[in-house]
């Protein structure tokens, strides 16, 4: 067998030298195939864990905005606005509702197609708050008005 394999593939040699064949072989054509596979089975996955990276940083940049929209009003007027939520962004099956204050959108609260839903919680007290935020690759983060984003629900 070894001898059979051997010569048919001093024959293709001897045939490609001579110019008498030209193309590839049914072989070589698998390789190439099984080699972009092996590429695409590793780069997909990475591409999907950025693009969800992207998505979770939008959502939590959006919390960011939100709290300083939230603190910009308390400044001005002495008091925390009242609680706000959930909202559902309109890009993502809502009709961002309820709707957003304008006091709120003037300072500067709003959300990205990338943030699912949003929710402004105020204390019982009424002298803290607490915002969620879910992004559209369901990950869900929250902040208040005494730390940064965080992971998890409120």
């Amino acid at each position: 067998m070894y001898f059979a394999l051997m010569g048919k593939l001093d024959a293709r040699r001897k045939g490609l030298l001579e110019d008498k064949e030209k193309g590839f072989t049914l072989i070589e054509l698998l390789v190439v195939v099984i080699i972009i596979g092996i590429l695409a089975a590793i780069a997909i996955p990475v591409y999907l864990g950025i693009t969800n990276n992207a998505k979770d940083s939008s959502a939590k940049s959006d919390l960011t905005n939100w709290k300083t929209a939230v603190i910009s009003i308390q400044s001005n007027n002495g008091a925390l606005p009242a609680s706000v939520g959930p909202i559902t962004h309109a890009a993502n099956g809502g009709a961002a509702t309820p709707a957003i204050s304008d006091a709120l959108k003037s300072a500067g609260a709003g959300f990205s197609d990338n943030t699912k839903s949003l929710t402004y919680t105020l204390s019982g007290d009424s002298k803290s708050f607490c915002i969620a935020a879910t992004s559209t690759a369901d990950n869900t983060f929250h902040i208040t008005d005494a730390g940064g984003v965080v992971s998890g629900a409120c």
